[in-house]
């Protein structure tokens, strides 16, 4: 699943992705195995979310969707469940109405769909880094990520602002200024990591696109 239902050490997904902090890194699981036989998808659970929590965790669906549509790993299933996933991202953070709780409970499962057998990019390549270096959540660290990404997914970020004006969220500024060396390489050692993740972004080349020192710009603007 997409965005809902995630803690700080683990955050569980219907695609049969799990993510958790190693000693070295942020981890993942992801096998054909792993994949629910049953899910349930309760919108009411999201009653009394604090706005900026409810918006942070639809932007991790949503960015998903974005990452997935313009990878390089994009298929017909990601095609059909990241376009919908979308299409009711923006009924919920640009329009609003009485359903949007039910919408987004479902753009989220169609989310988690889209990259079951594609991939994320750079936002959650780069996200994974400020987890493990600051402790911040998933949801809120790819929006603080994705903010910065206009160079490679123009479109989604331009969108993404318009959602966070209509929504009135400020996200936080300078988490980087002033940071360590080490704590900064640390973050680019676990964002290069993440090879498939730049691969679907930016092709079988993408070291000729990304390295170590772009990594740490990007970083030091956050």
């Amino acid at each position: 699943m997409s965005g809902f239902l995630q803690s700080q050490v683990l955050e569980p997904r219907f695609h049969a992705q799990l993510y958790l902090f190693g000693p070295e890194k942020k981890l993942g699981i992801n096998s054909d195995y792993t994949v629910f036989d049953q899910i349930v998808l309760d919108p009411e659970l999201t009653a009394g979310v604090p706005a900026d929590q409810y918006f942070y965790t639809g932007m991790d669906c949503y960015i998903h969707c974005v990452e997935s549509l313009t990878g390089t790993y994009f298929n017909a299933f990601s095609k059909s469940y990241g376009e919908k996933a979308l299409d009711l991202c923006r009924e919920v953070f640009l329009v609003g109405d009485e359903d949007s709780a039910d919408k987004l409970m479902m753009a989220s499962y169609f989310g988690g769909m889209s990259i079951a057998y594609s991939q994320v990019g750079v936002c959650h390549a780069l996200s994974y880094g400020l987890s493990f270096v600051f402790g911040i959540h998933h949801g809120i660290g790819n929006c603080i990520v994705f903010d910065y990404l206009e160079e490679f997914y123009p479109e989604g970020v331009r969108e993404f602002r318009q959602m966070m004006k209509k929504n009135d969220i400020k996200l936080p500024r300078n988490i980087t200024d002033g940071i360590e060396i080490s704590k900064l390489e640390k973050m680019a050692d676990i964002a290069l990591i993440l090879e498939p993740l730049w691969e679907n972004a930016l092709g079988p080349e993408w070291k000729r696109v990304m390295n170590r020192e772009k990594i740490k710009k990007l970083y030091q603007q956050m």
